[in-house]
């Protein structure tokens, strides 16, 4: 009763600095730690073999398999009130993210849209309802951030005559719910109407179907009458509780004032300097219940403090690196 006491203090305590919009990024997401290591059995014995960290960049981050392998929760299992699992694995057992509380998840999805610059009026979804696919948590987001009726999976007719009659639409799906719509269009073409935005999450997962983002934002562009600046990449991830933006093409992706996106040496473990390629390590004070450090397994350009995202392929570092990279990974 009392881990649960201390869990709720201090999810109302992130939750109002959030809100807040202030600074102190170093000190929450060293308290999230703290808490974390002493109430998270799985993370605690991984963090056995570093030291307490100093710097927020020292904390120790978890491989994002880990999410496959460990129970990586902050409370009593008899507590979980929902359970996400990773989409589009090979084999094997998904990656699961389990949450007693979805307060911070709301808040860091709705505060960090609009803290983007996104609209929250318009909404139109190409991801399932959450009552559809319960154990999505793109499906939760999208969820909270359009209405049931503007939910229009697999319903490519009835989203095209609204798109033909909205006054303003920001369409929200993931790339390959975008790529299935413009090649079920095939040369039909309409203009949406202007201050209408895409938000698309990237990620062809397991389908073997891979589009160059420049030449998804063309289709952007041919089916829809949407300019590049008009179409936005949210990147985020099962296994955290935030998102990180960026708008266009060839534009860094930046972070909510709650989490920070690091790129590191595969060798050394240590951030890069500006403008060297690593492997994208985030951090994620929203992520309470869980781990508020993930390794994950995408390459990324520092670009000051955003990031550069090029893709999930540590292969593509030299030999070394690559090989440093496994081994940081695994």
């Amino acid at each position: 009763m009392q881990q649960s006491n201390n869990y709720a203090a201090l999810e109302r305590r992130v939750s109002l600095w959030m809100a807040s919009g202030c600074g102190q990024f170093e000190q929450w997401i060293l308290e999230v730690h703290n808490f974390q290591r002493g109430h998270n059995p799985a993370y605690a014995d991984f963090c056995a073999g570093f030291p307490d960290p100093v710097d927020w960049r020292d904390i120790p981050a978890v491989p994002v398999s880990a999410f496959k392998t460990a129970d990586l929760r902050c409370f009593p299992e008899e507590k979980t009130i929902r359970t996400f699992e990773t989409s589009g694995t090979t084999g094997g057992q998904p990656g699961r993210h389990h949450f007693c509380s979805l307060s911070l998840y709301l808040q860091s999805a709705v505060r960090g849209w609009i803290g983007a610059g996104l609209p929250t009026s318009g909404v139109v979804s190409l991801i399932p309802h959450n009552s559809e696919a319960p154990g999505s948590s793109l499906s939760q987001m999208a969820s909270w951030l359009a209405p049931k009726s503007r939910f229009y999976f697999n319903r490519r007719e009835e989203l095209i005559e609204w798109l033909r009659i909205s006054p303003r639409a920001v369409l929200f799906g993931t790339a390959l719910a975008f790529l299935d719509l413009f090649l079920w269009m095939g040369n039909q073409k309409i203009t949406l109407p202007e201050g209408s935005l895409a938000v698309e999450t990237g990620g062809y997962k397991g389908t073997r179907r891979e589009l160059p983002k420049s030449d998804l934002y063309r289709l952007f562009h041919d089916r829809l009458g949407l300019a590049p600046d008009s179409v936005w990449n949210e990147y985020g991830m099962t296994e955290l509780s935030s998102q990180f933006y960026t708008r266009g093409l060839g534009n860094p992706h930046w972070a909510p004032p709650w989490a920070r996106g690091v790129v590191v040496d595969p060798v050394s473990g240590r951030e890069v300097v500006d403008g060297e390629t690593g492997i994208l390590r985030l951090f994620d004070a929203a992520n309470l219940g869980s781990v508020c450090a993930i390794q994950t397994r995408d390459l990324a350009i520092r670009r000051g403090a955003d990031f550069e995202l090029i893709g999930r392929d540590p292969a593509a570092l030299p030999r070394g690196c690559s090989l440093a990279a496994d081994e940081l990974l695994s």
